[in-house]
Formats: structure tokens, sequence, C-alpha cells
């Protein structure tokens, strides 16, 4: 069993208020959730108005194919043009 983790900080240009961020994010988060069969959650940055922290978690059998799923998650979150990825690691754990 492989476990990959990814952290991406994202930064979300002309956002002006927490509840906008909220918007934001929900949108994003979502779409992720519904392309790809991926956990994903916010996990640092909160109270920060256009910085925003996430994590997203997959598992598979094969190494590969969890980075490789993990990569087509980044790609699809910049191809949204929503936010910008500033920085992201990428994690695989065997099991």
């Amino acid at each position: 069993m492989v476990v990959g983790v990814c952290h991406i900080g994202l930064l979300i240009h002309d956002n002006r208020s927490l509840k906008g961020k909220r918007q934001i994010l929900k949108k994003v988060l979502e779409r992720v959730k519904n392309r790809f069969n991926v956990s994903v959650a916010e996990v640092g940055s909160h109270e920060l108005w256009q910085r925003a922290e996430i994590g997203l978690t997959a598992v598979g059998n094969d190494g590969a194919f969890v980075n490789s799923l993990l990569d087509r998650v980044l790609d699809f979150i910049e191809d949204l043009h929503i936010v910008e990825i500033t920085d992201h690691d990428i994690e695989l754990i065997n099991y």
C-alpha cells in the first residue's frame, strides 16, 4: 500500500475578505473531490485573506500511480485559473 500526501500553498488574487476566500476554496476543493478520488482539505493559513494551504491524500497499490494522480491534481488546480499554486510538496509513504 502506498499513501501519497501533498501539501499545496495557494495565492488567491484580488480577494478582500475571509468570506471570499471560503467561497473560492470551496469551489476548488469540490471540483478536485468530484474529479479525482482523493481527500482534500484546508490545512493552514486560515486567517489570511489571500493565502491558503490545502492538503491532499491518495491511497493506491502503486507508487507511480499515486504520484501521477497527485501531479494530475496539481495540473487540474492550475488549469482552473482560480488560484495560483505558490509551492507544493509530495511525499509517498510505503506500507
